[in-house]
């Protein structure tokens, strides 16, 4: 199944998720900081769209509150964003990661990490 495509405020309900799960609709709104936090509607609204979305799920029903959890995991969702931004750019990751290194977003320890990762990546295809 390809993973939905997310809205700003379907990420930030289901980090709440990711974070605090299982949680019920009032929880997810208040897990908002206080300033910022949608009206319960709005939240409630969005979680049903996430449900049809099948980016999250009931697993159980307290009353008249229904818990939810991710059924996406962060990884996949952040994967997807990745792949989003990443087909701005016609596939290319060479601006991308020019703008985090001239930004200062991308460290040195950071380019290590991830030239040990292709490594890695490279050992196990050889090994194949």
């Amino acid at each position: 199944m390809a993973l939905p495509k997310l809205t700003k405020l379907e990420l930030q309900i289901m980090d709440a998720l990711w974070s605090r799960s299982p949680l019920s609709i009032r929880e997810i709104q208040e897990a908002f900081p206080e300033k910022h936090r949608p009206a319960y509607s709005t939240v409630q609204t969005t979680v049903y769209r996430l449900e049809g979305k099948k980016a999250l799920r009931r697993v159980k029903k307290i009353g008249n509150a229904h818990i939810f959890e991710a059924a996406v995991s962060r990884h996949a969702a952040q994967g997807r964003l990745i792949d989003d931004l990443l087909s701005l750019f016609g596939g290319r990751t060479q601006p991308v990661m020019a703008h985090l290194v001239e930004s200062g977003k991308l460290t040195l320890n950071e380019v290590q990490e991830t030239e040990e990762i292709l490594r890695r990546l490279a050992r196990k295809d050889k090994s194949e």
